[in-house]
């Protein structure tokens, strides 16, 4: 998988309908992607099947199913579940935020296996990570993907924004004529896109039945077998490896502003606020993530606010007790009240970051939050700079 809109579609014998050298499939039936046509079973030897072969490499990548259609059969693209270690490789990227809208797939119609008319449709995003969990999760099933153009944004934050919604679904049923794909009228969707999604106004538009599935991809498998969702599938469980995740695109966003800062303050005024800064980022962007569930208060400004304050403790009690004997008693505690509300305003803000990124806050709860607190984080952040321009000056005035 590539960063520029692309996936690889499987390679082994049926993602095509047939072998190298074997004959193709009949002409009947929907139009698929790489050029061969039918799900009917039934062989002809008019032709011979190339499309495994290393010739064929270029016509194998997904094609834009956007692209105007000139026939009247759907354009349907075949891909495996199996995923590849350039898939791997994509991911890890994208969870770094490396070419952050790179990471998506053409929306449209995507077949597994041997998918037929009464093979169930997915409904997923086209963030690369959305559409990789689903068609991984279902490797060996015969199944329909339906992609929509969520604009390289996972179900879940598309569901908020509207991009993965009853528009743009009902939009794309009808782009890909899946009601002449498939013998039923119904549409799995993930539990976490039911908010953008009103079923009753897809039904009426498009005669399709919107059924919600479990909340993580890894239970669609067993949620087909009787289409019944269990407690536990229905659980946002936001376990420690789903916050874990979250890390590295916010330390890849701080870091070069991170490392500048740092070293302006390290030759401004030395190791300690350098150290004390880096601290404050890392609070902020890793150690929140992983303390979330266990720091007291229930907004992510206060949490911060308290670790926050947990990480400068130390530094403003280390920065007062190794102030000089001739050094004024005053100069150790701004110095000490300085590192005591700059960093945990720091360490606030980047935790605020992830109101974004959990199940325990809303749209609405968000912006109460920062209506609510951004006030006081600039206050707590003036008020460190404040004490830290006036030892400078002082200093430079020789009162100390």
């Amino acid at each position: 998988m590539s960063d520029n809109d692309r996936v690889q579609p499987g390679k082994v014998p049926g993602s095509c309908g047939c072998g190298p050298g074997a004959c193709c499939p009949s002409t009947n039936g929907p139009e698929v992607a790489s050029g061969v046509t039918g799900t009917d079973k039934r062989l002809s030897c008019d032709c011979t099947c190339s499309c495994n072969g290393p010739e064929n490499e270029l016509k194998s990548e997904i094609q834009d199913q956007d692209a105007p259609n000139t026939t009247n059969s759907p354009v349907i693209t075949p891909v495996s579940g199996t995923l590849t270690s350039r898939d791997t490789g994509g991911h890890v990227l994208a969870r770094f935020g490396q070419n952050r809208s790179g990471h998506r797939v053409p929306p449209g119609l995507y077949s597994l296996g041997s998918a037929g008319p009464d093979s169930p449709v997915i409904v997923t995003a086209n963030y690369i990570l959305s559409f990789d969990a689903v068609r991984s999760s279902l490797t060996g099933s015969d199944a329909y993907i339906l992609v929509l153009d969520t604009k390289g944004i996972n179900v879940w934050c598309a569901a908020g924004k509207g991009t993965f919604g009853t528009e743009e679904l009902i939009s794309r049923i009808h782009k890909t004529r899946l009601s002449s794909v498939v013998n039923h009228h119904r549409l799995v969707l993930p539990q976490l896109g039911a908010p953008g999604v009103a079923a009753h106004e897809v039904h009426k538009a498009t005669g399709f039945h919107v059924e919600y599935g479990p909340v993580r991809a890894s239970d669609l498998r067993e949620f087909l077998k009787e289409r019944i969702a269990t407690p536990e599938m229905r659980e946002v469980k936001f376990d420690l490896w789903d916050r874990i995740v979250l890390i590295p695109v916010e330390l890849r966003s701080a870091a070069l502003y991170t490392i500048i800062a740092a070293i302006a303050l390290w030759f401004v005024g030395g190791w300690m606020p350098a150290a004390g800064f880096l601290a404050a980022v890392l609070a902020g962007t890793v150690f929140f993530p992983v303390l979330l569930p266990y720091l007291p208060t229930t907004d992510f400004s206060t949490k911060g606010l308290v670790l926050g304050i947990i990480v400068a403790a130390p530094f403003a009690a280390l920065v007062f007790l190794t102030t000089g004997p001739l050094t004024p008693l005053w100069v150790g505690i701004i110095a000490a009240i300085a590192i005591f509300f700059t960093l945990p305003a720091i360490t606030a803000y980047l935790a605020l970051n992830f109101t974004g990124c959990t199940p325990y806050t809303s749209r609405t709860g968000v912006k109460q939050e920062i209506y609510r607190y951004i006030p006081y984080m600039v206050g707590f952040a003036a008020t460190g700079a404040v004490c830290a321009m006036l030892l400078e000056i002082t200093k430079l005035l020789g009162m100390w």
